[in-house]
């Protein structure tokens, strides 16, 4: 199971009372590391920087599965775009960058997403994640 989800959440789901706030917090609960690497990629994004991005491979496959649980939902991916204002694209096993949403029309951004990019972000190491 992906997400750990409190019966009063549960309830307001099934009354189509929820909100973004606490499908959010579900997620936060429930996806921590993932949370965690989407804050900071989302943070690096400063200034005139294009993207802000995070590399560091997880240091379990706990919580690596949590990344890729987060980033595979398109509800748990847009609810984290919608919160943090950032269009999200991922990489390998951990590489995950975020783009201010007028980026998504750049080059920049076409490269990162490109088959190229995906090659040329490719090493042994990163074979087996």
């Amino acid at each position: 199971m992906s997400l750990d989800v409190p019966t009063a959440v549960l309830e307001a789901a099934e009354r189509r009372e929820m909100d973004d706030a606490q499908f959010l917090a579900v997620v936060r609960d429930s996806l921590p590391y993932a949370w965690e690497v989407v804050s900071a990629a989302a943070a690096d994004r400063t200034g005139e920087k294009p993207f802000g991005e995070h590399e560091v491979p997880p240091p379990s496959e706990k919580e690596r599965g949590q990344l890729l649980r987060a980033l595979a939902s398109t509800s748990i991916r847009g609810a984290l775009e919608r919160h943090f204002g950032v269009v999200l694209a991922f990489q390998n096993c951990h590489r995950v960058a975020a783009f201010a949403p007028a980026a998504v029309d750049s080059e920049i951004y076409r490269e990162f997403i490109s088959p190229r990019g995906q090659i040329l972000n490719q090493s042994p190491e990163l074979r087996d994640c």
